[in-house]
């Protein structure tokens, strides 16, 4: 007879006198996405055609429901026909594409951003020239289709919202905000979706408490490192993802990669690396899936196009 690891866990440590599960004061968020699915699957750093085509490959062959990928090296790294390319993929595999508004001060000529005490700058559009790029950037990427772009400052996001609102932008594009925008807290995740931020990624080493206090803080998705690159904390967090789940639903659960060579910015010489390396992720994905069904987690997902994901209209 089979025994069942969960009671076989419980009872080993109740009987070296440690209860079976920590206590959690983090209470289950009470809201989900559109579709009334807990979490969504994000597949980060897929910088150009070829590799968002390896990542659709291999997430059909792994049974991976992945709704959505994002790109961190920018508009500006694509040539128009990546740029169509990539549109008319992830339109017809019903999955969201998020393009990073770049630049940033550390891609420019800002001392501040590259010394170690002025390191929190780098995100950031740094002049008025940076600024104008990252929103001339945006509509780039919706001229070509796309209804999401990655943000990093929140003066950018502030510029961003208006365009949408004047119709400048579609209506529908989406705000995603960075990690690199370095959320740390409730009032500031507030101050972002306020401003007209559509999902929030949050630094992911926040503890379920944590956690817990953004969601009461916010209404719109958190996105999530359950593994976060080296420049990022190399933090793996793995065997939490269920309870990170249940915290901080709706969340998009990302798939970074410790000891990964970094990408950004990405163009053909690391092409071979890139593919790779998101077929990983999805691999890390397809490792998140079976725990939760371990777990007795609800896996359900939503269907390729759900409501809310921002599917290009190429």
């Amino acid at each position: 007879m089979r025994t069942d690891p969960t009671q076989a866990i419980d009872a080993a440590l109740e009987a070296i006198g440690v209860p079976a599960h920590a206590p959690l004061d983090a209470p289950a968020s009470a809201s989900l996405f559109p579709d009334g699915v807990a979490f969504r699957i994000e597949i980060p750093s897929v910088e150009g055609p070829a590799c968002l085509d390896a990542v659709l490959e291999e997430a059909a062959t792994l049974d991976v429901p992945v709704r959505r990928v994002s790109q961190g090296s920018g508009v500006s790294m694509l040539t128009d026909a990546e740029l169509d390319r990539m549109a008319k993929a992830a339109a017809d595999a019903g999955v969201e594409v998020s393009l990073f508004a770049r630049p940033g001060a550390s891609w420019g000529r800002s001392a501040t951003a590259r010394s170690s005490a002025g390191a929190a700058l780098a995100a950031a559009s740094w002049g008025h020239e940076q600024l104008r790029a990252c929103l001339d950037e945006a509509m780039r990427a919706a001229g070509h289709g796309f209804r999401s772009v990655l943000i990093s400052d929140l003066g950018v996001l502030a510029a961003f919202a208006e365009l949408r609102r004047t119709g400048s932008l579609p209506r529908d594009m989406q705000a995603k905000v960075s990690v690199m925008a370095a959320i740390g807290n409730p009032a500031t995740a507030k101050l972002w979706q306020d401003l007209g931020a559509n999902t929030l990624n949050v630094p992911g080493d926040l503890d379920l408490g944590q956690l817990s206090a953004m969601r009461a803080a916010v209404a719109v998705p958190l996105d999530l490192y359950i593994e976060s690159p080296d420049d990022l904390g190399g933090l793996i967090r793995l065997h939490e993802v269920a309870d990170l789940i249940r915290v901080a639903a709706p969340i998009y659960v990302k798939l970074g990669l410790r000891n990964a060579p970094a990408l950004y910015p990405w163009g053909k010489h690391l092409e071979g690396t890139a593919v790779a390396m998101g077929r990983e992720r999805v691999r890390r994905a397809r490792i998140v899936m079976e725990r939760l069904e371990r777990a007795g987690v609800d896996t359900r997902t939503s269907a390729p196009g759900a409501e809310g994901l921002a599917v290009p209209c190429p």
